[in-house]
């Protein structure tokens, strides 16, 4: 696990209407501040990444459909420098991942249909205040291959 990653669990509350999905509150103790929500839809077998927030810390929740969600530790100092960390979370898996700022981060649809990506983001989008990089760079050592196991 990266350094300062955390990921919660998240409860669902089933009933006979749907059901209530919770995410983040002002009261959870890990919650530092709001500054903005937004969604982000991804395709089956689409990759979005990678992108790093200078100051920013992301908590990402994917209310419907699946995502492999991938981090890359590049800070300089860190314990955790050149890890790379691993996350399948969505409908199996619902729950929240903070993402501490400097941290790479990207993600790929999987399954057969389109997920959707919940960010309640410290800060506003500030385009100064993030870096992107291809998804294919050699310069973080991923690849974003099917893996059969």
């Amino acid at each position: 696990m990266i350094t300062g990653v955390e990921i919660h669990p998240l409860k669902q509350i089933p009933d006979d209407r749907g059901k209530v999905m919770h995410m983040l509150r002002c009261d959870d103790t890990w919650f530092e501040k709001f500054g903005e929500i937004y969604f982000s839809v991804v395709y089956p077998g689409v990759v979005k990444g990678w992108h790093l927030h200078k100051r920013m810390t992301l908590n990402y929740a994917v209310v419907s459909g699946m995502i492999k969600l991938v981090l890359y530790d590049d800070r300089g100092g860190s314990r955790t420098r050149a890890e790379l960390q691993e996350i399948y979370t969505g409908d199996d898996n619902y729950a929240l991942i903070m993402i501490p700022p400097g941290i790479w981060n990207g993600f790929k649809g999987i399954g057969v249909k389109p997920a959707i990506v919940a960010n309640c983001a410290t800060d506003p989008h500030d385009p100064e205040e993030i870096v992107r990089l291809d998804p294919f760079s050699p310069n973080i050592p991923y690849n974003w291959n099917l893996k059969h196991r």
